[in-house]
């Protein structure tokens, strides 16, 4: 068999990508052109969840939100870190539990140190 890649051998993916290329530009091009273009002020309207809107959406709120869903996250994955290690907790031996403490106790500084710069305290 032959190591050597030639361009000829990604002729079919070009093919595909120009068949799905040219298959977006006619349903776009076609739903621009064969699509209804009435514009009303209700149409238009913005709509979210059947709830008529007010005010102005840009309304700046407080980072604390960011904050406690960005910490929720990255502290959610770090404990799925953990499931593999469970399902072989007997194959891994006393090493598998020294690198899990270490694990472990590197969750908990992390922890402190964001309760220590007061991440989750919602008030001022």
């Amino acid at each position: 068999m032959n190591s050597q890649t030639t361009p000829i051998a990604y002729l079919p993916i070009l093919l595909m990508f120009l068949v799905a290329l040219g298959f977006v530009l006619t349903t776009i091009v076609a739903s621009h052109l064969l699509g209804p273009k009435r514009k009303t002020k209700i149409k238009l309207d913005s709509f979210e969840c059947g709830v008529e809107s007010q005010g102005n959406a840009r309304l700046p709120f407080s980072i604390k939100y960011f904050l406690v869903a960005i910490l929720f996250v990255l502290f959610d994955i770090e404990v799925i870190f953990m499931y593999p290690w469970a399902v072989n907790f007997k194959e891994l031996g006393i090493l598998g539990v020294i690198e899990v403490f270490s694990f472990v106790a590197l969750l908990l500084v992390g922890f402190y140190y964001m309760l220590s710069k007061k991440a989750l305290k919602w008030e001022e």
